[in-house]
């Protein structure tokens, strides 16, 4: 009597267990993430600039650290290069504000990366690294 109540509580363990673990009561869910255009491009009138100051924007950048948080083609701990150039205009008033943005540094204009302020660079470098960037729009 003993060993027919052990094998059926057995086998009742038994498929109960195979019952909760081939039961999926979970609705299928369809990945629905949708995608962000987090560039939101600015209007604005593009000037043009000068390919001596393009260039000497690009040697100012290759001696800083900005390639430690930026790339050129895709987004890293800070936006992409050619994102930035996608989303301000090309003229001073931009300009002079990205440039002071370098220094002081910033936030949540691109999400939740933090760029770090960059107190030595003067205005005017900062200036000719922020055309050399905006000069990759396309």
């Amino acid at each position: 009597m003993f060993r027919k109540k052990n094998m059926l509580f057995f086998g009742c363990l038994l498929f109960a267990t195979f019952y909760l673990l081939s039961c999926n009561n979970k609705p299928e869910q369809k990945n629905s993430r949708k995608t962000i255009d987090y560039i939101r491009q600015i209007p604005g009138i593009n000037d043009s600039i000068p390919d001596e100051v393009a260039e000497k924007g690009k040697v100012l950048i290759a001696y800083s650290d900005c390639y430690t948080c930026h790339k050129i083609n895709q987004r890293s701990v800070g936006p992409a290069f050619n994102d930035i150039a996608k989303r301000y205009p090309v003229n001073k008033v931009y300009i002079e504000m990205l440039a002071r943005k370098v220094i002081m540094g910033g936030s949540r204009s691109w999400g939740y990366p933090v760029m770090d302020p960059h107190p030595k660079l003067s205005f005017e470098e900062a200036k000719t690294m922020v055309a050399y960037i905006l000069s990759m729009k396309k």
